[in-house]
């Protein structure tokens, strides 16, 4: 999905990390935000930004992550003007601190901030109900709800259970049609919805139970760059210089 009637959306990856960043837009005011920017990949996205005559306002953290720095820092030092935001309870810095049920608004769309912790204490989704009559609405996840997974629960104050509920309660009530946009894939897929999830995933389509003795028993090593980038995050990626 690339433009709409009424938003300019892009998807885009960082390799290293698997990551998505998402670039969202009113396509009459060219208000924008960025859904978890990568450090390194910063003026990729600014150029896209330019390019297409955006005026970048926010940039919006899903979590605070452990596998790469955000770019909020740096996009901070060369565009001023755009503000950063994560979850208040995730601990980190941040220009906006924000709650379950904040909506963060750009132009004439409104993304509908909805608490989902479990991965971390302070993951949020972010749902933008539809633009148009009978067009999906968009929902991007973070780290909570991935295409047939979901982030793991084993340390950043996991807690499988947890999140287990927040998926049910607040994502897997959204409409069937409604498109989910994870922030990361390691199998090449971009893209899933409410409906295929709720069937498909092999996690959260068990019981409770069943999915709190998989992820208490999945055996993952840590993230490559937890030590570089947990403090540099909780600092708002602010942590090097950028001029």
């Amino acid at each position: 999905m690339g433009v709409s009637s009424t938003y300019i959306f892009r998807q885009l990856v960082d390799g290293a990390s698997n990551t998505y960043t998402y670039l969202l837009a009113d396509a009459h005011t060219k208000e924008a935000v960025l859904i978890d920017p990568v450090l390194e990949q910063v003026e990729r996205d600014l150029q896209v930004v330019d390019e297409l005559g955006l005026n970048l306002v926010q940039t919006i953290n899903t979590h605070c992550h452990a596998d790469h720095i955000t770019g909020s820092g740096k996009i901070k030092a060369l565009r001023p003007s755009a503000c950063s935001s994560i979850a208040a309870a995730s601990g980190a810095a941040a220009d906006i601190q924000l709650q379950h049920g904040d909506i963060i608004k750009f132009g004439s769309l409104a993304l509908h901030v909805l608490a989902t912790p479990g991965h971390t204490s302070g993951c949020l989704c972010f749902h933008l109900p539809p633009a148009v009559a009978g067009a999906p609405g968009l929902v991007f996840t973070g780290d909570a709800l991935l295409i047939r997974g979901c982030g793991r629960t084993d340390f950043q104050q996991g807690d499988a259970a947890l999140l287990y509920e927040g998926i049910h309660a607040k994502l897997f009530t959204l409409p069937y049609d409604t498109l989910v946009y994870p922030g990361h894939d390691y199998k090449g897929r971009t893209c899933s919805s409410i409906a295929e999830e709720k069937a498909h995933n092999p996690r959260l389509s068990k019981s409770k139970e069943e999915f709190v003795e998989i992820m208490n028993n999945l055996g993952l090593p840590y993230p490559k760059q937890i030590a570089r980038a947990l403090p540099a995050n909780l600092e708002d990626g602010a942590m090097f210089p950028y001029a």
